[in-house]
């Protein structure tokens, strides 16, 4: 059963944040995208849109975010990345290899770079499931990732300011 996902009280005045979106799969993908975007919004955060064909696209993308804002002057630094994708299985393998290479790739970017990089690239069974989780207005996730990112921000932003100069 699917979690009723709620508006939180979190706010964000003047953080930066980055989505990723993928065009394939577009209905799904931009319902996510509206409901993450409107949440970072209301938080009083900012938002940049990347758009890139499909989903196994969004790691390129997120590295080289990640990389601009871990190099970039603190205050025009990424609180967050948020990827938002849609991958239906078919009749062959290859949904499971570019989820598994996304999932790998997102994960390896968020430990290298110390920016929040969140995982909304779904791997679904059948068009029930997207519209389930993409098309709903109490369980769409991308009002979740979201929430993760804002989260996340304040998480981080908690933490001691790490040496750029020594990665130790």
């Amino acid at each position: 059963m699917l979690k009723k996902i709620e508006s939180k009280k979190i706010g964000a005045q003047g953080a930066s944040f980055a989505i990723i979106a993928s065009k394939y799969n577009t209905r799904y993908v931009d319902a996510m995208l509206r409901a993450a975007k409107k949440e970072i919004l209301r938080a009083g955060g900012t938002v940049q849109v990347v758009r890139v064909p499909g989903a196994y696209e969004i790691p390129v993308v997120a590295a080289k975010l990640a990389h601009a804002a871990r190099m970039g002057p603190r205050r025009s630094r990424l609180a967050g990345i948020i990827c938002l994708g849609v991958i239906l299985r078919g009749a062959t393998t290859h949904a499971q290899h570019i989820g598994e290479a996304v999932s790998n790739a997102l994960a390896q970017i968020q430990i290298t770079h110390e920016v929040p990089v969140i995982h909304e690239v779904l791997l679904l069974e059948n068009e029930q499931q997207a519209k389930e989780r993409c098309l709903s207005k109490t369980h769409n996730r991308g009002m979740e990732a979201a929430q993760t990112a804002l989260e996340m921000a304040r998480v981080m932003a908690s933490l001691p300011a790490a040496d750029d100069d020594n990665p130790f």
